[in-house]
């Protein structure tokens, strides 16, 4: 498994995690299989949420996995919280508490990675500081990051926080490319021109945040999965064609298509299935060439002005 430094240097990340927002769903039997699946094919960092189930993801996970001191040194955990029933909350008092619950769902004394789950418009960034150097120094939260900000949100954290935001969760698939089209488009009348996140993928460049991309296999938010999808015929031939070239399946080719990207990004894989698990993370292996990257994402209907 192709790894990647993250966190400024200090952390060995496999380049694909392992989403747990559906664990939720399995019995910790099928949840041990799940994981023995991501652990032999490479994988070291595991996503979470407190939302996600409701914390019994956090839960079921805590009851598959085997805590010895060595699986818990050689695994970065991440979760994220600020998402409450109705609204956002990035209150210092609702990160303390909600950091609280991760642990004891998680079973462990320390997150690797704490990320801000979707901007909360009624942020103090003071406070959130507050939180953040609380959690550091009492050794509950190692590294922090967001999910879905851009740049001029992540600026204003910045202005008061001691600790450097490392990561940057965003949706970015074959059939979500906005952050690309953008940079591309420069100076065209087009809708892939617009600019609609602040220039988030040069902005995270230049600053050493990684950015995970979540749903890799979906066209919209939460539309449904491209793959073998009769709505896109084309970019399902053109993939299937690398994916055939290659020996892989096609969710191995989508996954590579991320992963080659100079950004260094992190693929988000959501699925409970140990066979597919294995299979897109062969996708982390393979570097596409120019042309095929090329060839892939005009497929999915873009252009080349």
């Amino acid at each position: 498994m192709k790894q990647i430094m993250v966190a400024g240097g200090a952390l060995k990340a496999s380049a694909v995690a392992l989403g747990c927002m559906r664990m939720s769903a399995l019995e910790p039997a099928k949840a041990k299989e799940v994981l023995a699946a991501a652990f032999d094919a490479g994988i070291n960092f595991i996503d979470h949420a407190d939302i996600y189930g409701g914390g019994a993801s956090e839960e079921v996970f805590a009851e598959a996995i085997d805590w010895t001191p060595s699986k818990r040194q050689s695994l970065i955990v991440q979760s994220k919280c600020g998402i409450r029933k109705g609204f956002y909350d990035f209150s210092k008092e609702y990160i303390l508490s909600s950091v609280e619950g991760i642990l004891k769902r998680l079973k462990t004394d320390y997150l690797d990675v704490l990320l801000l789950h979707r901007p909360d418009a009624l942020m103090e960034p003071e406070e959130v500081a507050e939180a953040f150097t609380s959690l550091r120094e009492s050794g509950k939260v190692r590294y922090f990051g967001v999910s879905n900000e851009k740049p001029m949100q992540i600026e204003l954290l910045k202005k008061y926080l001691k600790d450097e935001i490392f990561f940057n969760q965003l949706q970015f698939s074959v059939m979500h490319t906005g952050m690309i089209d953008s940079g591309m488009d420069v100076n065209m009348k087009i809708d892939g021109a617009i600019d609609r996140d602040g220039s988030v993928l040069d902005y995270c460049r230049l600053n050493n945040i990684t950015i995970q991309a979540w749903s890799p296999f979906q066209y919209g938010y939460f539309d449904g999965v491209f793959l073998d999808n009769d709505k896109f015929p084309k970019v399902n031939a053109k993939i299937n064609e690398i994916a055939s070239r290659y020996g892989v399946s096609n969710s191995a080719i989508a996954a590579a298509w991320i992963l080659r990207h100079p950004a260094n990004m992190q693929v988000i894989l959501g699925s409970m299935n140990p066979e597919r698990i294995g299979q897109i993370c062969k996708g982390a292996d393979i570097k596409l060439t120019r042309q095929e990257w090329y060839e892939i994402y005009l497929a999915a209907g873009n252009i080349l002005p």
